[in-house]
């Protein structure tokens, strides 16, 4: 049985939520705060994590950057009022999986749950993956470059991944948006741009010049894992 951890201040949400998700075959558990939160999910492992931004005590973006600290692969929903472009680019660029404004429909809150699953639990990508002098434990999720250990946000690595699924191939921003972030329909692509410099400063030996996430003017990017050959 899957389990899925509301962090939810709101006993009346806490109660509507967890009716729907029981009714459905899912196990819930419940945290009121962000350090409730931090400690179920270390203690319960949960499948998904359905999580308001309006919390008591820690905020919610906090909690979001921690969880994913501790569980990279874990997805994160918020559930918020708040519908500010800026804050949902923020949130999905700490790694969060999905953005659902209140008040929502159940039918759409369950259908996004179900896709964040499914993404969570599709099967991984080769265990190693290496060009240039980089090395990418997937199962790990560790990068290395020279040797060296490299820091890589959830996202950044989310978006890795993708590449190296699909070498060779132009990758529209559009598509990266919807395949990386799961919208067809999102406020900027900006972000994607942001991710891709990130990247390159990471990754590449001149960022300014890279061999590895190439640019293809006004399409996207193309990733060429073959020292740019």
């Amino acid at each position: 049985m899957q389990k899925i951890l509301i962090v939810e201040d709101g006993k009346a949400v806490q109660r509507a939520l967890k009716r729907l998700f029981a009714s459905e075959g899912f196990s819930v558990e419940i945290a009121a705060d962000g350090d409730a939160a931090l400690a179920l999910v270390k203690q319960t492992k949960p499948d998904l994590v359905m999580l308001d931004l309006g919390l008591p005590g820690l905020p919610g973006r906090e909690v979001c950057r921690q969880v994913k600290a501790l569980a990279p692969a874990l997805p994160i929903i918020i559930l918020s009022a708040k519908t500010d472009e800026w804050d949902k680019v923020m949130l999905l660029e700490l790694g969060a999986d999905d953005y659902v404004t209140k008040p929502f429909s159940p039918r759409e809150l369950l259908a996004r749950v179900r896709v964040a699953l499914r993404r969570s639990q599709a099967p991984a990508p080769e265990p190693l993956a290496t060009f240039g002098n980089i090395a990418v434990d997937f199962a790990k999720m560790e990068v290395t470059r020279n040797g060296e250990t490299v820091s890589l946000t959830a996202q950044e690595f989310k978006v890795l991944k993708y590449f190296t699924r699909n070498p060779e191939r132009v990758v529209s921003r559009e598509e990266l948006l919807n395949e990386v972030w799961g919208y067809t329909n999102y406020p900027s692509t900006r972000t994607v741009d942001n991710h891709i410099l990130k990247l390159r400063q990471k990754l590449e030996s001149d960022a300014d010049a890279p061999k590895f996430f190439r640019t293809v003017h006004t399409v996207g990017y193309k990733f060429v894992p073959r020292d740019g050959e």
